[in-house]
């Protein structure tokens, strides 16, 4: 995918996270992919996803994925992304980013002094990142939450 057809996609919806109210839930720990094992010895603890997800509260942000460009690592059209904004970027580091005017979600590579924001999706092409260019990473993603096909 060309730059200039990224310009006229809307790729991610954002929300902030709201951690003031805690939501504990009952938690199943050591859920087994083998062999089955009593439930009731696993049902006695509580999970607050909020607490679970989400590390700086203050710069957590969570953004809806519209699109494919990344199916490969499992990020899919209507995925929710927990970005956190208080990472600093590593190379390869799957990140949000404002390039140009809109925010894209892609695998940032930095190699020889030049920049490529990698789809992980053969119908779509890195994007060079340029002195020319308004870019900055927004923020690194640190979850992916999907919802399962019935």
């Amino acid at each position: 995918m060309k730059l200039s057809r990224i310009k006229k996609m809307k790729v991610i919806d954002f929300y902030t996270a709201d951690t003031r109210i805690r939501q504990e839930l009952p938690f199943a720990k050591n859920i087994s992919a083998g062999f089955p094992s009593p439930a009731e010895d696993y049902m006695d603890m509580t999970l607050d996803l909020n607490k679970e997800l989400i590390k700086n509260p203050n710069a957590t942000f969570y953004g809806r994925v519209k699109g494919n460009s990344m199916r490969d690592i499992g990020i899919l059209n209507g995925d929710v992304l927990v970005i956190d904004r208080s990472l600093d970027p590593v190379n390869d580091a799957v990140a949000v980013c404002f390039i140009d005017g809109e925010f894209t979600v892609k695998r940032v590579h930095v190699h020889g002094g030049s920049c490529f924001l990698l789809p992980e999706n053969p119908e779509f092409e890195p994007i060079p990142v340029g002195e020319d260019n308004d870019f900055m990473i927004w923020g690194i993603v640190t979850y992916v939450i999907k919802k399962m096909k019935p």
